[in-house]
């Protein structure tokens, strides 16, 4: 990605994003996610096409009548890290670059590869994850 188009995101994500750790499995612990909401599916393309990861879901509108169609663009998993590192210089909003920060210098350390957690490991990923959601 150019850097504009880096910088551009991390706008997009400072103010119409969040990023999360999300569990996306029941016996699982919570993954980095990054989430973008937007009527403008043209923006949510763009981003989708320009990071070359994600992807789009059409989110259910109960009024149509009084609301726009939403859309959400997600990244997950190492995609969210990937993303993260690329736009964390240019975010602003200070608890998304905490959290960025907190994601980037952490997760990998209390996750190890092969899924299988000792008590210790445990523990440790249980601190990351109060951490997170302190900030």
């Amino acid at each position: 990605m150019l850097e504009t188009e880096k910088a551009y995101i991390a706008g997009i994500l400072d103010g119409e994003g969040s990023i999360m750790l999300t569990k996306f499995h029941k016996n699982q612990y919570p993954s980095p996610c990054i989430s973008i909401s937007s009527t403008d599916i043209e923006l949510l393309t763009w981003i989708k096409n320009t990071t070359k990861m994600g992807k789009i879901i059409h989110k259910k509108n109960y009024n149509k009548e009084k609301h726009l169609d939403c859309y959400a663009y997600k990244v997950i998993y190492n995609d969210a890290l990937t993303l993260l590192e690329e736009i964390q210089p240019y975010l602003i909003i200070k608890r998304k670059k905490l959290r960025t920060e907190h994601i980037l210098d952490n997760y990998k350390n209390v996750t190890p590869r092969n899924g299988k957690y000792s008590n210790e490991m445990k523990k440790k990923k249980e601190q990351f994850y109060i951490d997170f959601m302190a900030l």
